[in-house]
């Protein structure tokens, strides 16, 4: 999970102090050492952590703080708004141009990710209703125009290219060209990347530069390398001016590093993020969503954006229905766990959920479920007759074996998929009155209980 280690170890600070009725400064410093060897560990750049631990120290053990009848709860939102502001502080979005078209340009080292991201980014766009066309400007890399126009063809979004034997810049003019007669008001061009960074790399790049003048410059940076990517980026910016990152594989970063250093380190906002391999995986970054993710609080506006676009609002329904009268079944286990999963990897959306990031059956849930689990898990399922699948308290041994012969599994498999159907039952009822008391006070509703 993003964040994992860092969102881990500040909330375990945090609750030493919220269990104070008042703090000293010894308490607060204390715990800024911690939160310091924190921010270290999860590969934040030396320097940001510094000042970062000096704002934070400055504000907590202000009067005001001490002072509080919840001083504990008043570390947690210094800490909270200060992590907002290192990320950059508000969502920044793609500046589009009034003259059409738009031209993005796509740049970074090799293995970052640009041209998977060129294609996210061009199905981003045009669900916010513009008409993208993407440029395949990377004329080295062995298949990188056919990985493009593959893209291209399941996004159903036009791919220009002139081949590989086409200099990258009259490749991104005669795009230009084409966006102008064909009625395409943005423009994403994937640029060539090397393993590191040269003369002739950057040359080529400001060639591209001069001669389209592209709106945003975008550093499409690999999450999982840390610091090494923030470096590179700074350098990018130095070279050739960069407008944004594009964060890719963050999902994969357990870190979270590269994330909380950018900004500070090249002045640089966060614009995208990329949180898995599907092509609907790119995110716009919210710096509060993603500190409050890190605080343990979740990020409940990012989930019901995800569930209004994924889940069928009847079935939820129907199935919050099931949960509150006891009649939950392993068809309805299947059925919500493909609803669910259709949201993203499970440890993402769990992480959204305030409270319940450190939630331990929660844990091991997410744990034990993958893509392959789950299609074993579902397999096991449709072996089972009806009956079995209303009432799983019949199958004993005899039904065990036939459902593992049906479904090419061990009966282990079968005692271990009744127990997290167990587990998960209880964590429902726990979370439909959690949801009734969120609902109480106004606040949301869980999306697979509306």
């Amino acid at each position: 999970m993003i964040f994992e280690g860092l969102a881990e170890k500040l909330q375990n600070t945090f609750k030493k102090l919220k269990g104070k009725g008042k703090l000293s400064q010894s308490d607060v410093e204390e715990a800024m050492r911690e939160v310091r060897v924190a921010l270290l560990e999860a590969d934040v750049n030396y320097r940001v952590v510094k000042d970062f631990v000096k704002k934070v120290k400055e504000r907590a053990v202000g009067q005001e703080v001490l002072e509080s009848l919840t001083p504990g709860q008043h570390v947690v939102k210094i800490v909270n708004d200060e992590l907002i502001e290192l990320m950059g502080g508000t969502q920044s979005k793609i500046n589009i141009s009034s003259k059409p078209p738009t031209v993005l340009m796509l740049v970074g080292l090799q293995g970052a990710g640009k041209t998977t991201t060129a294609g996210k980014l061009a199905n981003v766009m045009r669900k916010q209703g513009r008409s993208p066309l993407l440029v395949a400007g990377d004329i080295y890399r062995p298949a990188a125009i056919k990985q493009l126009q593959v893209l291209g063809s399941q996004l159903n979004i036009p791919v220009y290219t002139l081949g590989d034997k086409t200099n990258p810049v009259d490749i991104t003019r005669g795009a230009l060209e084409h966006a102008h007669s064909h009625g395409n008001d943005m423009i994403i061009i994937d640029t060539a990347g090397r393993l590191h960074i040269n003369e002739e790399l950057m040359q080529e790049l400001k060639n591209i530069k001069s001669s389209v003048h592209p709106h945003e410059i975008l550093f499409v940076m690999d999450a999982t390398i840390g610091q090494d990517a923030v470096n590179v980026a700074k350098t990018f910016d130095e070279q050739l001016g960069i407008d944004g990152v594009i964060m890719t594989k963050l999902d994969g970063d357990t870190r979270g590093g590269a994330a909380l250093s950018v900004k500070a380190v090249t002045g640089k906002p966060i614009k995208f993020a990329g949180m898995g391999e599907k092509l609907d995986a790119l995110e716009p970054f919210h710096p509060d969503r993603m500190a409050s993710r890190i605080l343990g609080m979740g990020d409940v506006l990012s989930l019901i954006e995800k569930a209004q676009s994924t889940m069928d609002a009847q079935k939820a329904q129907e199935l919050q229905k099931k949960i509150l009268s006891q009649d939950y079944s392993l068809q309805d286990f299947m059925e919500q766990m493909e609803q669910v999963r259709s949201m993203g990897p499970l440890d993402q959306i769990i992480g959204m959920i305030p409270g319940l990031g450190q939630h331990k059956q929660l844990k091991d849930l997410k744990g034990s479920i993958d893509e392959k689990e789950f299609a074993h898990m579902k397999a096991i399922i449709q072996s089972m007759t009806v009956k079995e699948r209303k009432d799983p308290r019949i199958i004993k041994d005899s039904r065990k074996k036939r459902i593992a012969r049906g479904s090419g599994a061990k009966v282990s498999d079968i005692n271990r998929l009744l127990k997290q159907f167990e587990e998960t039952k209880k964590m429902m009822k726990q979370l439909t009155g959690m949801e009734k008391n969120i609902k109480k006070g106004g606040g949301f509703k869980l999306p697979f209980l509306k």
